[in-house]
């Protein structure tokens, strides 16, 4: 062969390999060589590594021109095995300088991997000091994947975190779930208070965020929240015509994604329920097509039933339930249908772009029941919450929330199941309170910082109804007769008992606005729960949820790009966060006479009309 028709050919095929990273590669060298580099390639592409490092190792033997890069080859060959000795003796030798510059990169990452076997973390540092952006896929992952082990290795845990999660959106399935579980892993290593600094120190939507969130939740503490202050309802700013013009954006087919059978049962019937209810009282015509799918009780049910709704033509899709299965749908971004998740992912993860995670969380509770405190000028709460896992999610959140607006957590105590007698749980968490003397909070009270009296006070709690109808009389009568108490939404079973619920008179509490008819435009709660069971009781959030999320289908385009903007919903003022996270901003309701009614100046909603 021409020896410049043998060079030119050589360049191109290396050309091709830096542009596809480790692609296959076409026989170099000279023609009694092409055989047998075409053999090492298929041997490589059948996952006989060690068979074709070996084979490149003796064609570079053999070769002159192209020795370096044989050789590489073989590196790369006998990392796919796993034999980071192997990989040394063939590195061993090459010339960098005789490399093709798309080569080079590659040389680069296998000798920081070398680097770090043997712990040296400043030259893979030095090594990894690459352009990301500009090489091909799977160099880039593999780039940021060894960045984020030799920042570890070099005592920088968040800077590795921060990395991984720029890692993230290039995985998938459990790829993606292990990287997400090592970022988790990764800001473990950190003590809560520098988590603490670190995430005041992040903007409300960075991507980082809801990792230093959940790391700290495994010590039971949280990141204060960035609570929503949505402005302007959907549909209001375009002329006569607003509710379909202004954000409006039809589906064509819904799916929804729900478990049938299996511990979820009730729940996912109840959200079904109110899906179909705001379904049928939908306007807008043609309405789309909405087909129901059985997200099954695992994972890999939920991610199998998306893939069927996708199949049959889903351009939307609402759920699934699962805090697991919405982490592993999330997982196959980027995804052909957007969904809207009824829960949060479970480690916190933002949801792939165009879609949103929508639920019924006690941490928001907690941190608006914080917010709510401090506003009316209590700077020091005693915290008394259920020994479950919602109820210590709503607890870590209102404690974050407080402290965060310079308020003092006086003390904090947890109700175990089947207690009735809490008089132990009063006393440690009101220690630091006098009993006697104490006079009801009101707006703009003193916010000193001295120590804590019984005019600026209070106390959260987050129980069950059982639990607080015991729990406020005993508090009581312990002495703490006239100290105001705030609630969670847990403390109200949804139903109007006067006679059990007369206790808990003068309790606050956030809920759902529907539950109280404060939505303008929405069928009253009182006519549908007479005709469906699902919407009565407790299950009435759950039915509440199940109509915002059908209402909430049509704008999450509008909203993940205009966050001022919200939708009057029935279980709050709905917005993104700029995440992909749907917040509610929740009504505030106070038992009088033992009925749960709006408090004054309370949060009372308008939907806009179609």
């Amino acid at each position: 062969m021409h020896a410049t028709s043998r060079a030119l050919r050589h360049l191109l095929v290396i050309l091709a390999l830096s542009l596809g990273g480790c692609a296959e590669l076409g026989t170099l060298g000279n023609r009694d060589n092409a055989p047998a580099a075409t053999d090492a390639e298929q041997w490589f592409k059948n996952g006989e590594f060690d068979r074709a490092g070996q084979a490149f190792m003796d064609i570079a033997d053999g070769e002159r021109e192209y020795r370096d890069h044989y050789r590489l080859r073989a590196a790369e060959a006998f990392r796919e095995e796993g034999n980071l000795n192997a990989v040394a003796w063939a590195l061993e030798g090459i010339n960098a300088r005789r490399l093709p510059e798309g080569e080079q990169p590659r040389l680069d990452l296998l000798e920081a991997e070398l680097a770090l076997s043997k712990k040296d973390a400043q030259r893979a540092t030095t090594l990894l000091a690459l352009d990301e952006s500009k090489l091909p896929r799977p160099l880039r992952v593999r780039a940021l994947e060894l960045r984020a082990r030799a920042q570890v290795l070099a005592g920088d845990a968040f800077a590795s975190a921060r990395t991984r999660v720029a890692l993230n959106p290039a995985l998938q399935g459990k790829d993606r779930e292990r990287n997400e579980n090592q970022i988790i892993d990764t800001l473990a290593q950190l003590d809560a208070q520098t988590l603490k600094q670190q995430g005041a120190s992040l903007l409300p939507g960075d991507a980082l965020r809801p990792y230093i969130d959940y790391a700290l939740r495994r010590s039971g503490q949280a990141l204060p929240q960035t609570l929503a202050q949505p402005g302007l309802p959907v549909g209001t700013q375009g002329g006569a015509n607003a509710l379909d013009g202004e954000g409006y954006r039809a589906a064509r087919a819904v799916a929804l994604l729900l478990p049938l059978d299996g511990q979820l049962k009730a729940v996912a019937q109840a959200v079904r329920d109110g899906v179909f209810a705001a379904y049928f009282s939908d306007t807008h015509m043609p309405r789309p097509q909405l087909r129901v799918y059985d997200a099954g009780n695992s994972a890999a049910d939920a991610v199998s039933a998306y893939q069927r709704a996708v199949a049959d033509g889903a351009d939307r899709v609402i759920g699934p339930l699962r805090r697991d299965a919405v982490s592993a749908v999330f997982a196959q971004s980027p995804l052909p249908a957007p969904v809207l998740a009824l829960n949060l992912p479970e480690r916190g993860e933002a949801p792939p772009p165009g879609s949103a995670a929508f639920g019924l969380n006690p941490d928001t509770e907690g941190a608006q029941a914080a917010q709510h405190m401090l506003d009316r000028g209590i700077t020091h709460a005693a915290i008394v919450a259920a020994d479950s896992d919602w109820a210590e999610r709503a607890a870590a959140a209102f404690r974050a929330q407080f402290e965060a607006g310079r308020g003092s957590v006086i003390g904090e105590s947890r109700l175990k199941a089947g207690e009735l007698n809490f008089s132990t749980s009063i006393k440690n968490a009101l220690a630091a309170l006098p009993a006697q003397g104490a006079a009801t909070a009101t707006p703009n009270s003193s916010t000193g910082d001295d120590a804590a009296g019984a005019n600026n006070s209070g106390v959260f709690i987050s129980m069950t109804p059982q639990q607080a109808r015991l729990f406020v009389p005993q508090l009581k009568l312990a002495g703490y007769a006239n100290l105001p108490v705030f609630a969670t939404s847990h403390l109200f079973g949804g139903l109007i008992n006067p006679g059990m619920d007369r206790d808990l008179d003068g309790v606050e509490f956030c809920d759902a606005p529907w539950l109280f008819d404060a939505v303008v435009g929405l069928p009253r709660h009182g006519d549908i729960a007479n005709s469906l069971e699902s919407a009565r009781g407790a299950g009435a959030r759950l039915f509440a949820m199940g109509m915002d999320a059908y209402a909430l289908v049509a704008y999450i385009d509008w909203m993940s790009q205009h966050h001022d903007a919200y939708l009057p919903g029935a279980t709050g003022q709905l917005s993104n966060d700029g995440s992909g996270r749907i917040q509610r901003l929740l009504t505030w309701a106070r038992f009088t006479d033992g009925v749960a009614t709006p408090a004054t100046g309370s949060l009372q909603i308008g939907n806009p009309t179609p």
